[in-house]
């Protein structure tokens, strides 16, 4: 007889193959991290000896759940601001106190409290994007669980990475050196397309495909995504995100909420998988997302919890039900998503859509051994009917709790044996989360005097490119550099708009807080007449960064929201110290210049009167970006003519300031 290490015996064995078998009274034999045999009891009792022979009571024997989309270090931000839109959820709480509060030594806690968590209700595997990814690894391996960890790379500063390019540094490193890690799948995680270039999505995709691991990323969450996209590139985000060369990669798409048919099969033909959260597109009113259509179609589709902090919790077999019962009402039809198909999307077709089923997802020989029992004889799972195959999925998705699990091997390690965890000290996660808690709610209490906070409050603010390099040089006449403009060969013009732009600041004497324009620009058209009028905030941090030799000023991200009241409700509402009011004339073009896009204005400043100024300004994300734009911006000011000696690295609210 063949000898092994575990003999699983007398348990109902749901393998979740492709066959879909299963075992009344079956059995599983494991040897090291893998699975040598699945079937019948009695077959595999002949056929092996084993040095731990254990009797599963009838219980139910079967994969662990697989957890495709989380941030678990989130947990220790779980309850923080809920009952919110998502961009103040996200803008005005989650962002902040990350920035304030993440760190190696938060992410390994929240990672522990997440992994206690999941183990308890059943997860063997999960996939995770967030910041100090590595960090997140460290916990989840010495926790003895299995996790595809991908390290977050946004156009913002992170809190692990200050721009873009460290990021994708991080990320390489981090790939580098787990890459086959017995429990850990080393990945990226370009965030969504609209808080990444084309650039990011680029190179992350490349990334990703060289070292032949999945990338994790969103797509397609709020229909406000969609609407963005759609105005500002002509194209929903699957296309986009094609265009950009993601799909290059294997692709884990969180979400996919607002995709019509087309996506989904674009995402079908490039092999991509998505990961639904009916949890969290509830809680944050998202939407439904088509999964019927994604499954008829062929497309692989998994399920996840989402963060703790947009959930609340990482239990999912609340989850894989939810997912069943959100699929019947959306259709009007109690026969789609049946509870076989849930099952397996939260086992092996989410292995399969993170790219990871040829060694997880279900029990079969050669796989890792990552099974779960779930106690099917508690009174809220009784009776139970064997008629029917499809009964005892119907049971598990319909009837049992997260509680109802009761030993979690992973990779041939129990990591919970009789509800008890063997791998996680809970007492002492949960003291440490509470010490954060008080920290984090101090730090929300004193913020909530600040203008930002007070402008994320009432609502639709949003970030803007992390950083703006411009400056501005005082011209007597704007013919010759219009002419220089719109004739030198080396100036590509994209676009033209001609505005009437009316500011009202709200300066303050706390000069950290900031200062607020209102600003309404009044389109004018080739006839000289106004066209339409867009009304909006705009919050700037401190007023600089950093200034390059060439009087170039590298300013503070900004925040953008509708301005939706009266001047005079923003002037009671934030209670300015001062108050400046500037109206301009203003031509903008959008260019390209040496491969390199910048906005020209060329501003007459009508009250007060003081002139007229050539403006240089252009987007950037990261400190050598912006150092290359500053110089390119030198020379884009002398090629129209002005002096680069006369340049102005100031705001104009700043310039006219007595």
């Amino acid at each position: 007889m063949e000898k092994v290490d575990v003999l699983l015996t007398n348990a109902l064995v749901l393998t979740m193959d492709q066959a879909l078998s299963q075992y009344e009274s079956g059995a599983v034999a494991v040897r090291g991290d893998s699975i040598v045999a699945v079937g019948p009891q009695e077959t595999l009792q002949a056929q092996y000896t084993a040095s731990q022979v254990i009797d599963c009571g009838g219980k139910t024997l079967m994969p662990g759940l697989i957890n495709a989309h989380t941030h678990v270090p989130m947990t220790l931000l779980r309850g923080l601001a809920d009952d919110l839109r998502l961009d103040v959820w996200l803008m005005g709480y989650m962002m902040p106190v990350e920035r304030e509060f993440v760190s190696p030594e938060f992410v390994r806690l929240g990672t522990q409290m997440a992994c206690a968590e999941m183990i308890r209700s059943g997860v063997t595997c999960f996939a995770d994007m967030y910041y100090f990814e590595e960090d997140v690894a460290k916990a989840t391996a010495d926790a003895g669980m299995r996790a595809l960890c991908a390290e977050s790379v946004l156009k913002f500063p992170s809190p692990d990475a200050d721009s873009y390019e460290e990021g994708l540094a991080i990320a390489r490193d981090f790939i580098q050196r787990w890459k086959g890690h017995p429990l850990i799948v080393p990945s990226i995680a370009p965030h969504a397309a609209y808080t990444c270039t084309p650039e990011i999505l680029r190179a992350a995709a490349e990334l990703a495909a060289e070292f032949d691991v999945p990338l994790h990323t969103h797509i397609s969450e709020t229909a406000g995504e969609v609407a963005n996209m759609r105005e500002e590139n002509g194209m929903p985000v699957v296309p986009y995100m094609k265009k950009c060369g993601l799909f290059e990669a294997k692709v884990l798409a969180a979400h996919c909420v607002h995709v019509d048919e087309g996506e989904i099969r674009t995402m079908q033909h490039l092999g991509a998988g998505v990961a639904h959260n009916p949890s969290s597109n509830l809680k944050l009113a998202s939407g439904f997302a088509p999964v019927q259509r994604m499954l008829e179609l062929g497309l692989n589709v998994g399920i996840g919890t989402d963060g703790p902090a947009s959930n609340n919790d990482l239990d999912m077999f609340e989850e894989v039900r939810l997912a069943a019962f959100v699929a019947k009402c959306v259709t009007n039809d109690p026969t789609a998503l049946p509870a076989q198909t849930a099952l397996l999307m939260a086992t092996r077709q989410g292995a399969q859509a993170m790219h990871m089923d040829d060694i997880t997802g279900s029990l079969e020989p050669g796989k890792r051994a990552d099974l779960i029992l779930v106690d099917n004889r508690r009174i809220h799972n009784a009776p139970f009917f064997r008629r029917d195959p499809n009964a005892a999925y119907a049971q598990i998705v319909y009837a049992s709790k997260a509680t109802d699990v009761s030993d979690v091997m992973i990779n041939g390690q129990w990591v919970m044996r009789g509800r008890e965890l063997l791998t996680l000290n809970e007492e002492e996660i949960l003291a440490a989360s509470m010490e954060y808690a008080r920290q984090i709610d101090a730090f929300l209490t004193a913020r909530e005097q600040s203008v930002l906070a007070k402008l994320i409050a009432i609502g639709g603010a949003t970030e803007e490119e992390s950083f703006e390099v411009q400056a501005k040089v005082p011209i007597s006449n704007e013919q010759p550099i219009l002419q220089a403009l719109l004739h030198n060969p080396q100036i590509e013009i994209l676009r033209k708009r001609h505005y009437r732009e009316y500011d009202t600041y709200f300066l303050f004497n706390d000069v950290e807080q900031g200062r607020l324009r209102i600003r309404e620009d009044h389109f004018v058209d080739d006839q000289g007449k106004i066209d339409h009028v867009r009304s909006r905030l705009t919050h700037v941090g401190v007023s600089s960064e950093f200034n390059f030799p060439s009087g170039v000023l590298l300013s503070r991200s900004r925040f953008l929201a509708p301005a939706t009241q009266s001047i005079r409700f923003y002037r009671e509402y934030f209670r300015p110290d001062e108050v400046m009011e500037i109206e301009k004339d203003r031509l903008r073009y959008l260019v390209r210049f040496q491969d390199t896009e910048f906005f020209i204005n060329i501003d007459t400043l009508i009250q007060p009167s003081t002139g007229k100024f050539l403006e240089v300004k252009s987007r950037t994300w990261s400190r050598k970006d912006a150092e290359q734009k500053s110089t390119l911006a030198a020379e884009l000011i002398s090629l129209l003519g002005a002096s680069p000696n006369n340049t102005i690295s100031r705001d104009y609210v700043e310039l006219l300031k007595p």
